[in-house]
């Protein structure tokens, strides 16, 4: 694909300095030269329920370069191709753990409070300190006490200060598997297939520059937002009388146009050759008789969520919002995987949602399908991202598109030692070709024991009380709220003097969310709110 230009360049390159500088005389000896502006950083994150079989997951190698054939023996073997641009974060552990104890979180339940908490890092209200309580409140409509991280990188970034979520089979979620909270205890709905296509078809018409009036709407912001800096720069100049009058009245034809040409990539042929078009998108939002909403064909080379994650694509192609969340469905039935059970029950290996009792026959291999499939799908995305060229490389390049689950094993409903999948460096922020244990730096971290029960030759009983599935709690439990806050600062969000994200701040981020230790969360907000290891991971910058 041809090189294209983004449109922050194109307007900053045509609207800024460089423009209006060579009709300044008084100033045009001085040098006056547009410095490379580097394209926008986008966040694209895919989120999946209930873990993985995580001793297929992992690559043996937990810190260290990695290379194709360590990942050819693992569900992540579809990303080998970009095993140059991924980078594995091990050691992470997820906040607000359930546990029957009530030894690492909240008692509420364990999705409700994990699932709220897993990007606010803040508890759910109203608390339960009885986990095997059925109370409606507390199990099923419990909600965190802050906003989650698309929220707080879009106030700072996004043209409207909200985030794209989009639910992958068309359906907004309970507070039992929500995970976007524009507030505390505020619940954040989804945008379907339909509406972010029809807020995206005014960018590229063929043909027609973009409307002000549609481009105002689209970006919130006017052509004179974009070059202020570069106005108030050239303003600072000691320039003629006569050169500060033609300044003043470029301004004022700024004010009075207001068109924007629309950037290359964001046009007809790119959304053609995503399959972003009317007729798939109208296929995609008729509710299937038989196959299931995620994996049946829209087209031969696409399936529903393939498609969602192509119109993700293409909105971050267009740099129409730089936060993107893909949540897939809790409790799904695969059809076309061949399943006939639904993917939590099948996670507890029991077929129900239960804790104990006897193996479902052949239940491992059924979620290796299912891991299968969400690794394929992950692999997808990054390989579109990565065939858009942007500046020096790929859109891609300049993402971190992050592949996040719920939980580790989705039998031991475990936190630590959490499967992140990360592709794209963010415009060089970030290490790649690595996996990096963040926690102790080890390279031979442990991958679970998610194939102790259920599995040939194992015993054929379930007690997920024990978590004998997961990983040894006393291991890989460095704080996600760190990876939270490298993805902040790579993205360009700043924060306050205290180091918490803030619109107008000046300094990197260090802290986010209430609590970075899930022993705090028991009680439910009770414990003083602590930060207890600020900072990011700097064994995750490309400069470590």
């Amino acid at each position: 694909m041809a090189k294209f230009i983004n449109r922050r360049i194109f307007l900053r390159g045509l609207g800024g300095a460089c423009v209006a500088a060579p009709f300044l005389g008084s100033i045009a000896d001085r040098t006056v030269m547009a410095q490379p502006v580097a394209p926008p950083k986008r966040l694209i994150v895919m989120y999946t329920h209930y873990g993985c079989i995580t001793t297929r997951f992992f690559p043996k190698r937990s810190h260290g370069p990695l290379t194709a054939a360590d990942l050819e023996p693992t569900t992540l073997k579809h990303l080998a191709p970009y095993v140059d641009k991924l980078l594995m974060p091990r050691g992470i552990r997820a906040m607000n753990e359930w546990t029957a104890t009530l030894a690492r979180g909240q008692g509420n339940d364990h999705h409700t409070q994990v699932n709220g908490s897993y990007f606010t890092c803040h508890p759910v209200t109203p608390n339960s300190n009885d986990p095997f309580s059925f109370d409606q409140a507390t199990k099923f409509k419990a909600m965190p006490t802050g906003p989650s991280l698309d929220h707080v990188i879009a106030r700072q970034l996004s043209p409207h200060g909200t985030p794209l979520l989009m639910n992958t089979i068309g359906m907004n979620d309970n507070a039992q598997s929500a995970i976007s909270y524009s507030a505390a205890e505020t619940l954040f709905k989804s945008s379907s297939a339909s509406q972010v296509f029809s807020s995206l078809t005014g960018l590229f018409e063929a043909g027609r520059p973009t409307s002000p009036d549609t481009y105002a709407a689209m970006r919130g912001k006017s052509i004179l937002d974009l070059v202020r800096d570069d106005l108030q720069t050239l303003e600072r100049f000691d320039m003629s009388r006569a050169d500060r009058q033609k300044l003043a009245a470029w301004k004022e034809l700024l004010h009075a146009t207001g068109s924007v040409v629309v950037p290359s990539q964001c046009n007809t042929s790119l959304a053609a050759a995503l399959g972003v078009t009317q007729e798939n998108i109208d296929l995609l939002s008729t509710r299937p008789t038989v196959d299931d909403w995620l994996t049946r064909r829209i087209s031969d080379n696409l399936d529903g969520a393939d498609l969602y994650s192509n119109l993700a694509v293409l909105v971050a192609a267009c740099n129409v919002n730089p936060v993107i969340f893909l949540k897939y469905p809790a409790a799904y039935t695969f059809k076309g995987l061949g399943l006939t059970q639904e993917s939590e029950g099948l996670s507890s290996r029991l077929g129900h949602a239960g804790v104990q009792g006897p193996c479902v026959q052949g239940v491992i291999d059924m979620l290796l399908k299912i891991d299968d499939y969400h690794a394929r799908k992950f692999a997808h995305l990054v390989g579109q991202l990565n065939s858009i060229d942007e500046g020096d490389g790929t859109l891609l390049d300049n993402c971190a598109a992050v592949w996040f689950q719920e939980m580790s094993d989705g039998c031991a409903l475990n936190l630590n030692n959490l499967p992140i999948v990360q592709v794209g460096s963010a415009g060089g922020y970030f290490k790649t070709g690595w996996a990096v244990n963040v926690d102790d730096g080890s390279p031979d971290l442990t991958t679970g024991n998610s194939e102790i029960v259920c599995a040939e030759g194992t015993p054929n009983e379930v007690d997920g009380y024990s978590q004998q599935t997961g990983t040894d709690p006393s291991l890989a439990n460095a704080p996600i709220n760190k990876y939270y806050c490298n993805l902040m600062n790579a993205l360009g969000v700043k924060a306050g003097a205290d180091g918490f994200p803030a619109p107008g701040g000046s300094a990197p981020v260090t802290h986010f969310g209430m609590y970075d230790r899930t022993e705090d969360f028991i009680g439910g907000g009770t414990n003083p709110p602590t930060i207890h290891d600020p900072g990011e991971f700097t064994a995750l910058r490309a400069s470590s």
